[in-house]
């Protein structure tokens, strides 16, 4: 199970919506050893067209040699950051050494839908399947076409573990504060 403040909730679906019909990306991390997502970094989709002719092209020629053939394409169409993600890298190494400095992990990482259900692609599986994964990390996944289904606290919000290539949705447990809240040990309030 996820247990998430709400403020957390909404600053997600905050940064889904301002980057509609671009797929958002980002991480909440949390104190080492715990699963209390604390801090939240907002990401640079790598995907999105940034007016720069050459980073575009080594990006698209990350995302090809990602994705590969078999994932090229979403609904006949060449994949793009309408319905792609990847991380700047530049901005995944900083927020990885402020997190190391920390004595924190990404506890969440999430992205957006823009045109689908909120729920893992193949490649989403994939990529969480790869030899950097960690079984313990939140896969959050919120969905932000028209027709989305609230589930969680008015958002069309999931959350699962990928390992191995298996999917398991669970549970979002939705709180104002961590103080009290049932997930162990834990009389010091929240810093956020």
């Amino acid at each position: 199970m996820l247990q998430i403040r709400a403020d957390l909730v909404e600053e997600i679906m905050a940064h889904a919506r301002e980057e509609h019909p671009h797929e958002a990306c980002g991480m909440i991390a949390g104190p080492e050893g715990a699963e209390r997502p604390e801090r939240f970094f907002r990401m640079r989709n790598a995907a999105k067209p940034s007016g720069d002719a050459a980073a575009e092209e080594r990006e698209q020629a990350h995302r090809a040699l990602v994705l590969g053939e078999a994932h090229a394409e979403y609904e006949g169409e060449r994949r793009s950051s309408l319905t792609y993600y990847t991380w700047d890298v530049k901005e995944r190494l900083r927020a990885q050494r402020e997190m190391d400095a920390a004595d924190e992990w990404p506890v969440v990482i999430y992205h957006s839908h823009t045109r689908s259900p909120a729920y893992p692609s193949q490649v989403d599986i994939d990529v969480a399947s790869g030899p950097a994964n960690d079984p313990r990390i939140h896969y959050v996944i919120v969905s932000t076409r028209p027709d989305a289904e609230p589930r969680v606290h008015g958002h069309d919000l999931r959350s699962f573990r990928i390992v191995d290539g298996v999917v398991t949705e669970e549970e979002v447990d939705v709180v104002e504060t961590y103080m009290f809240a049932h997930t162990g040990a834990d009389d010091v309030p929240d810093l956020g």
